[in-house]
């Protein structure tokens, strides 16, 4: 690993200011990033240490309900806090199934969401890959087991964050402060596909900080789930994960979000079978349909179409899991 040096900002401006400069990067629990300058994928010379600002830290819950995440929030402390518990369930459970206890009780909100991909010919510092200025995706027509069915191309990694799919079926927002001022934007919207940039997975720009999230208060009746399929039970990376919120309205389905993981460079969201639910029951039979539409779409590389039936499976269970708590709850109302 080649040496570089630490630097701990006054304030979140002056932390914009020095990662805006050349061959800086910011650092919290410092997982991945550590990771990728051990692996000599990044060379950067100046980290700057973001966990003293106290300004990104902190999980509150706003007079309407909306719930506010520090971006240097731990994800330990995202799985346990009991306001998250009971009313953004998919995010609590998101964050408990993310690594290990000893990660999480370093990684943090911020990183999870923009943690670099997880493809080992990415994380191989002897292959020059097309996200690392390359020529070519080596996963096509090479080891794919791991990579995208839906959205891919030309690069065909899945995004890693546990968390991402729960906040986007929450319809979350990031606070970014950069060298051009304050902004907020959707998280739905803040993750890039390799067909935009294949370079980059998100929207920040030089010497833009996430700050925090602001996850929407959930409507009236909601109820929430995620779930993941790993390889082993242990700490293992989701070879698929599925987020759902779910709000019914007596013995009918009102409004849904489905969001899939861990099978796309993007959380895929998938609106086509949100709106199958809509005004139906929360059956089995109307469950499959919509999973069925869910995977319509994929199209798997030549190892990896097992994903397309895991991904199907995980819908289904998702809808059924939080469609029969919102239900039970719009009775008890």
């Amino acid at each position: 690993m080649n040496r570089f040096e630490v630097v701990t900002p006054a304030d979140v401006e002056h932390a914009s200011a020095m990662i805006a400069k050349p061959n800086c990067a910011a650092i919290a629990g410092g997982v991945d990033v550590l990771d990728l300058q051990k692996l000599g994928v990044t060379r950067t010379a100046t980290l700057v240490n973001l966990k003293p600002l106290a300004a990104m830290n902190g999980i509150d819950e706003k007079p309407g309900g909306d719930l506010r995440l520090g971006a240097l929030v731990k994800l330990h402390e995202v799985a346990e806090h009991p306001v998250i518990r009971k009313r953004f369930s998919a995010i609590s459970d998101a964050a408990r199934q993310a690594a290990t206890p000893q990660i999480r009780n370093l990684g943090t909100v911020g990183g999870n969401l923009l943690q670099r991909p997880r493809c080992w010919y990415f994380r191989n510092p002897l292959t020059n890959c097309l996200k690392k200025g390359g020529d070519r995706c080596f996963s096509v027509g090479g080891l794919n087991r791991y990579h995208a069915i839906f959205g891919g191309g030309p690069s065909f990694i899945v995004h890693p964050s546990n968390l991402a799919p729960a906040l986007v079926a929450f319809g979350a927002s990031a606070h970014i402060v950069g060298p051009g001022g304050v902004r907020t934007v959707e998280l739905e919207k803040f993750f890039a596909l390799p067909s935009v940039d294949p370079h980059r997975e998100n929207d920040l720009k030089a010497g833009e900080i996430i700050t925090e999230i602001i996850v929407p208060a959930p409507a009236r009746g909601a109820r929430s789930i995620y779930i993941e399929a790993r390889e082993k039970q242990s700490f293992d990376w989701p070879l698929v994960s599925v987020a759902a919120v779910i709000v019914a309205n007596g013995k009918t389905v009102s409004q849904a979000r489905i969001v899939m993981g861990a099978v796309a460079p993007i959380p895929w969201r998938v609106p086509d079978a949100e709106r199958t639910l809509a005004g139906m029951a929360p059956s089995e039979e109307n469950a499959r349909a919509a999973a069925k539409i869910a995977i319509k779409n994929a199209a798997p590389l030549p190892d990896n179409g097992y994903k397309v039936k895991i991904a199907e499976v995980l819908v289904r269970r998702a809808i059924l899991g939080a469609a029969s708590e919102a239900a039970t709850a719009s009775d008890q109302t």
